[in-house]
Formats: C-alpha cells, structure tokens, sequence
C-alpha cells in the first residue's frame, strides 16, 4: 500500500460550514504495509552485512502503483515479485495533516482508496510461483497481512508449506480476524493486543502481567500449530513465547510517542533482518522493540537505518553499563549520528583526578557539536607519560566519573600514547585542546582539518591541574 501525506495550514472554517480548510503546502508518498516491512529490512540489512529484499504482492495499473513501486526501487528493494492487477486500485492511505498558528501537525482525517477481494485463481497462481522460485534462497520470508485481499485465499498456506519443505523461517504480522487457520505451521507470529483478542476471544492484561497473557499466547501458538508467538504490548514492550520454553516479558523503554503508524510493520522487519543474521529469539524481540520505539517517535512511516537502532540499543544499554565504549562501538554510534547531520566532538586526556579546569573543557567542548566524545588514556599510557605513582585512578573509575557528566557522550579508552587511532577511526567534525597547546601541537589537529573539520583551543583555568592538586596533597 501506498501511504499519502497531505500537509499544509488549518487555520479557519469554511464559510458556509464548520469545516476546517486545509491549505495543501506538501504532498509526500511513503510506502506502506507490507511495502514499508521491505523499506524497513532493506534499511536495517545494510549494517548486518547486507541483503537482498524481494517484495512480492500486488498493486493496481495506476498512478500510485507506479509511485510505489519507484518507491521501492529508490530503497533498494527487488519489485519483480509485484504484480499489477488491473481489476483494483492501489491501496492508498491518504492523510490530511494540518498545522494551526505555527504549532505541531495534527492528523484530520484519513482516506482510504482499496479493495479487500480475493485475488483471482491466476493471479494467485503467479504469486505462488515467485515465492516458490525465490524460497529456496531465502533465509527469511515475512508475511504482512492488512485483509485487503492478497492473502484471504490459499496463498499464505501456500507460501507455509513451501517454506517448511525448504528451511527458511515464514514470520506473520496477522490481519485483525479471527480466524488464524490461514497461518498454521508458520514458524512465528506477532499479533498485537488488539488482534490477540479478536483471534482468541480473551483479553490481555491491563499490566501486561506476564502468566496472564502467556494464555493468549499459548492458544494461538497450540490451536495452530505456530512455534513462537511475539505478542506485542505497546508501552509494555512484548511478551515471547518459545514452544517448550516459559514465556519471556521484554520490556520497553517509555517514549514520548508521536505516531504508531508502521509500529507493527517494524516490528516484523526487525525481527527478520534479526533472525537472518542469526540472533535468537529472546534478542530478536530486544532488537525489534527498539526499533519500533524509534518508529512510533517520527510522523509517519518512516524506515530506522540499522546504525540508529544500533546506537540506541548501545544508548540504552547505559543505564547498565554507563558511556564508557570500546572504538568499536563507538564507531557504531558515531556513524548513526552522523546520518542525523550530528556534529561529533573530540578530546582527550588522562582526566586523573577531575577538577574544574576538566569541567570548563568538558562543557565548552560539548558546545561544538551534539555528540562529545572523550578518548581516555589507558592506565599503562598514564604511566609512560606522567610516570610512575600515576594514575590516581584506575582507567575504568576515571571513565565512570566521566560518564556521570551531562557534557560527555562517549568514553573510549587507548592504550597507545597518542589518541590518532581514535581520531582516524571515529573522524571527528572537531578536535579540542586546552588552550595550554597551539594548533600545531593538537594530535590528530592537522588530520581533522584536512577532511574540513576544526580544532578548537579551550582557555584553560589558571592553577587548575591534576599534577598541581597532588602537589598540594603532598605536602600537606
């Protein structure tokens, strides 16, 4: 389906009723459904190793299927399975957003342009015969189903049956029915709260609470023979259910939610892209709740690229294991904040015992950019360059006080004497320095300008140093 974004100002009332005016500024097109699960994999596919994305389904001989799929090809994904029936119209989800006094957009209202009959005999057939020729090179099939259709008849058993004989693992995001029969043997499914109940007659639990919505689970898992059920639990992220195992609450992290629209769409993609590079289930559903959280945050469907949802996987991992990072997880996260025009910040130093010289540099560093990163000489690098009796404190105290300020992004500790491997590996916008040194004796100054960033020398704090403190505690 095609998802159509109508933007513009609803700021009066027609005069003759009231009925709000949209004055069309913009028109976007995004593909939807099953069209944006393909977006969605062929974005999180490129930073697992890549992959090729078959999309297979139907649109209509029309305008909006020829946007589709130009839509598709422009994201990378294989459109020779999509085929064209001239009988119906390209599903098409059309949206009427307006902005009053400058403030937030607001959906008005929706239309929507479909037809929910079942595909004819042949046009079945057709499909049938793509997914066949394509299953025995896949690793993963994922079936998206919105009721509009292309799924109501035999091809969904179709595609199962096929899968099981051949290996690859057929993942369903189900259709609000009630009747999953179009599903058994599939090797997992991931029913929100909404489509649990509607198939099973029962209801989920306000809190989530885990034994009560393991029944659910169990009925759709047992009463079709399905091996894993991943239901989906909004703001109380999902519960897993493995057959032969206990079942497994993942939460997720509360957000400022702005738009469900695709949530689920993520969800089956990350879940794919997540078990074609072989993680299991339980770090599958940790991977693909992430990547809906960021999802729900932007209007729209929109795909996450796999380095964002890598780095906010890294970002919420800090509440464990705080900022410190090796180079190459810094590298992850660097290069996600990148792709949202981030500017990344760079110093360096021992940071032995933290005094408000460290806090000035810190915090005017940080001012240069979104994202400071603090590359922190090793124990063993302290030693050579300050000698011995040094550090005060060990590499991971220092990197832990350091991760407790507001200022600092990142820590990565180095062994070397320099931090240059840092800095040509994480290629910072902007190198900074106390103002104790000159441009020309900035490690790595030269290096960053040459790829157009800047150095910045910081005035330092006169009589604030790490080396000046011990003095005084000696002789004390």
């Amino acid at each position: 389906m095609l998802d159509q974004t109508v933007t513009g100002d609803a700021e009066r009332l027609t005069a003759d009723a009231p009925v709000p005016v949209l004055h069309v500024r913009e028109t976007r097109h995004a593909p939807g459904g099953a069209a944006n699960v393909c977006m969605s994999l062929a974005a999180l596919l490129p930073g697992t190793g890549g992959g090729r994305v078959l999309a297979v389904g139907v649109v209509g001989d029309d305008t909006e299927g020829k946007v589709l799929r130009a839509e598709l090809e422009r994201g990378g994904v294989d459109t020779t399975g999509l085929l064209t029936d001239p009988s119906r119209p390209t599903t098409v989800k059309r949206s009427l957003v307006g902005r009053a006094q400058h403030r937030h957009p607001h959906r008005m209202f929706r239309l929507d342009v479909e037809s929910r009959e079942p595909l004819g005999e042949a046009l079945e057939r057709r499909l049938a015969g793509i997914v066949g020729e394509a299953v025995g090179a896949a690793d993963v099939i994922a079936i998206e189903d919105y009721d509009k259709g292309v799924c109501a008849g035999g091809l969904v058993r179709s595609v199962i049956e096929r899968a099981a004989k051949n290996g690859p693992e057929v993942l369903v995001d189900p259709a609000r029915i009630g009747d999953y029969s179009r599903y058994r043997g599939a090797g997992a499914i991931t029913p929100n709260r909404t489509e649990a109940e509607s198939a099973t007659g029962l209801e989920t639990h306000e809190d989530a609470d885990p034994a009560h919505n393991a029944r659910l689970a169990r009925a759709i898992q047992e009463g079709h023979d399905i091996g894993v059920v991943v239901l989906t639990l909004d703001r109380h992220g999902a519960l897993l259910l493995e057959r032969g195992r206990p079942p497994l609450a993942v939460p997720t992290v509360a957000r400022e939610v702005y738009d469900v629209t695709g949530a689920g769409d993520m969800v089956l993609a990350a879940l794919a892209a997540a078990r074609a590079n072989g993680l299991d289930w339980a770090d599958a559903v940790r991977f693909a709740n992430t990547a809906a959280g960021l999802e729900v945050e932007v209007f729209g469907v929109q795909p996450i690229p796999f380095e964002r949802v890598h780095r906010q996987v890294l970002v919420e991992a800090r509440r464990l294991l705080g900022k410190l990072r090796t180079l190459e997880e810094a590298e992850v996260e660097v290069g996600a904040a990148r792709r949202e025009s981030k500017r990344i910040v760079f110093t360096n130093g021992c940071f032995d015992i933290i005094h408000a010289g460290h806090i000035r540099l810190l915090q005017q560093a940080a001012r240069h950019g979104e994202l400071l990163v603090v590359g922190l000489n090793s124990d063993a690098s302290v030693r050579r360059l300050k000698g011995t009796g040094r550090p005060v404190h060990e590499a991971d105290d220092r990197a832990s006080i350091l991760g407790e300020l507001e200022s600092v992004g990142i820590v990565v500790i180095f062994d070397e004497d320099t931090p240059m491997r840092l800095i040509e590996t994480l290629k910072p916008d902007v190198i900074v320095k106390g103002g104790d040194y000159t441009k020309e004796q900035v490690v790595g100054g030269s290096l960053v300008e040459s790829w157009g960033g800047r150095v910045v020398l910081i005035e330092p704090l006169e009589g604030r140093s790490t080396s000046a403190a011990i003095g005084r505690l000696k002789r004390a």
